[in-house]
């Protein structure tokens, strides 16, 4: 039964404002071959990135380059479309995931600081 709730749920996000942007926005920015090289870039940067900091380890030189591509892209109209509509959709899936999470009175502390 509640399988077939986050079924129901998958079928709404599928057909969400918030993921058809996304699609659409994602489209268009892979649909060019320098921005989709840039946005490739751009994610293995962000999770070496995010590896040091959680590992411990900080990376200045990786941060400061993933900076650098992040301002790049801004000045792309379709990668900064594309960006701002990946956000806006982890967002929507962020506050999903609180709202399961206060249901079952998990605590998200960490996570929200």
């Amino acid at each position: 039964m509640i399988l077939d709730d986050a079924r129901t749920l998958a079928d709404k996000l599928r057909a969400s404002e918030e993921y058809q942007t996304y699609r659409e926005a994602k489209a268009r920015a892979y649909a060019q071959p320098s921005t989709a090289a840039l946005l490739d870039e751009f994610y293995k940067l962000r999770m070496k990135a995010q590896a040091a900091s959680v590992a411990g380890t900080p990376d200045a030189e990786t941060t400061e380059k993933l900076q650098k591509l992040a301002e790049l892209l801004q000045f792309d109209q379709a990668a900064a479309a594309y960006l701002l509509a990946e956000y806006r959709l982890n967002a929507l899936l962020g506050d999903i995931y609180k709202i399961l999470a206060k249901a079952v009175d998990l605590d998200l502390g960490a996570l929200e600081a």
